[in-house]
């Protein structure tokens, strides 16, 4: 197989000469009012019904999913050993 290492910095040079490419920005970029935030509130209003209880159901199995990876952080949050385990390990580190 061909070695290609030799050739990388003869392609980079060739790369280093092309001319940068012109890239003109469309003339509607720029003009106009910028568009306008609404709350997610009215939108939902302004939404189809069965969208709007969709986005609250979603919204209430979110939180109970939040609630339940709450819970089990906090049980992660206690000591990984019990006591004994803990002096056990801290006795042979210190031997």
């Amino acid at each position: 197989m061909f070695p290609l290492r030799p050739l990388l910095p003869c392609l980079l040079a060739l790369a280093a000469c092309a001319p940068m490419p012109r890239i003109d920005t469309p003339e509607a970029v720029g003009r106009g009012a910028p568009p306008v935030i609404l709350p997610l509130d009215d939108l939902l209003r302004q939404a189809q019904p069965g969208l709007a209880a969709a986005a609250l159901a979603s919204e209430s199995s979110l939180n109970a999913r939040a609630a339940a990876l709450r819970a089990r952080a906090a049980l992660m949050r206690g000591p990984v050993n019990d006591p004994e385990t803990r002096a056990r390990l801290l006795l042979a580190a210190a031997g």
